[in-house]
């Protein structure tokens, strides 16, 4: 078995680059960037801030959310896969580009919605889900003989 899956939280590092093609399809482009921390060892060694910057792509009906939502510096959820290709450039040189395609994409936790919002419904500081639900199999937990979890009062059940 095997799983491609990436998760990201970071900071979009500029606008959006959309594309149409004759055939109705759209793809959008952006860099986004994550931070580890910076800390000192307890020897007195600095360890910087370290950022990585990944080249995101956006395929389908995550286009016209990007492309209307998304701008530099907005900080935002994603997940999807990791993609990696090779071109050749204008003087025939092979490049080698890595690549996150994702699948699903969230804002993280701005505390106000992009310019132009007319929408006063939401007032949480997590915006809605981009992704279609899909059908899962989850179930619901069985409660204990006798009823509601909340009336479960024998202490020998807790996990600690």
């Amino acid at each position: 078995m095997s799983l491609n899956k990436v998760i990201l939280i970071g900071n979009v590092g500029k606008d959006p680059e959309v594309r149409y093609f004759d055939s109705g399809a759209a793809v959008a482009n952006f860099p986004l960037a994550t931070s580890e921390r910076g800390y000192t060892l307890a020897n007195g060694t600095v360890i910087p801030e370290r950022t990585e910057w990944h080249n995101i792509v956006v395929r389908r009906d995550l286009v016209q959310f990007v492309e209307k939502w998304v701008k530099k510096g907005s900080q935002v959820y994603l997940e999807g896969k990791i993609r990696s290709r090779s071109y050749d450039d204008q003087s025939g040189v092979k490049r080698y580009v890595t690549e996150i395609n994702a699948d699903r994409l969230e804002f993280y936790s701005s505390g106000s919605r992009p310019t132009g919002s007319t929408d006063t419904t939401q007032t949480t500081t997590q915006p809605v889900d981009t992704q279609v639900p899909q059908a899962s199999s989850y179930q619901q937990p069985t409660t204990p003989q006798g009823g509601d979890l909340a009336e479960s009062n024998d202490a020998d059940d807790l996990p600690f």
